[in-house]
């Protein structure tokens, strides 16, 4: 049992985590690795802890400026509905406009997103001992990804919604994306376009949120020795085989 405890640990205990980081978590692992033993709960609290602190760190990382601006992966655009427009100003010569619309709409992202840490912390604290193992144990790769999504999704649209709305507002992003609409509905002949733009910066904040979450989740679930600091090869290394 202790065996697949310490496995267990090992898997989950670097998702996200700076060897800064690890205190108690390495603690309850070093005191199993020397025979102490752990029971499953504290094997499932080292897990959250990890978590927590991968959770945490992620999003500190979309949150910075440029988080999402400078990372081709989860960069927020202009909507798929609105590409037509994109285009038809960039041909006018109005390509400067578009940019500031889809520059201040990453701000925006990134100046919501600090909200997302209390509310995934809450969903890892709630989780059950039995839960917690299981996330660490499923094949697929990113299960604890998938949890956090079903748990949060609808909590974190309530909270970032109305400060992504506040954010583009105070960078003018909503003035912007009027000036923008007004120059291409002023083109004559074509089909005026308006969609929610707060609605859909919201939900792609948060997808993107999800996806550097899960990329993370996966690297670690791949090669978790590989990722880890000399400390965590000692501890974890004869467990195991690395």
């Amino acid at each position: 049992m202790k065996k697949t405890l310490l496995i267990i640990m090992a898997n989950i205990i670097l998702i996200g985590s700076s060897q800064a980081q690890f205190g108690n978590v390495l603690n309850k692992a070093e005191n199993a690795a020397s025979g102490a033993g752990i029971s499953q709960g504290d094997a499932a609290g080292a897990i959250k802890e990890a978590l927590s602190n991968g959770i945490k760190k992620g999003v500190t990382q979309v949150s910075a400026t440029d988080g999402y601006f400078a990372n081709a992966a989860i960069k927020l655009l202009l909507p798929p509905q609105a590409k037509k427009v994109e285009d038809g100003l960039r041909r006018i010569g109005q390509g400067a406009l578009v940019d500031k619309v889809i520059l201040q709409m990453n701000r925006s992202a990134e100046q919501a997103a600090p909200k997302a840490t209390q509310i995934f912390l809450d969903a890892i604290s709630n989780l059950s001992i039995s839960d917690a193992l299981n996330l660490v144990q499923s094949k697929q790769q990113d299960a604890c990804t998938q949890f956090l999504k079903k748990a949060t999704t609808d909590a974190l649209v309530a909270a970032f919604k109305p400060s992504i709305k506040t954010a583009l507002d105070a960078t003018h992003t909503t003035e912007a994306w009027s000036d923008m609409m007004n120059a291409y509905n002023s083109i004559p002949f074509v089909s005026r376009v308006n969609p929610d733009l707060p609605d859909y910066a919201t939900h792609k904040a948060i997808d993107g949120l999800f996806y550097m979450i899960a990329q993370e989740e996966a690297k670690i679930r791949r090669d978790p020795m590989g990722q880890a600091s000399a400390l965590i090869k000692k501890v974890f290394g004869s467990v195991v085989g690395k």
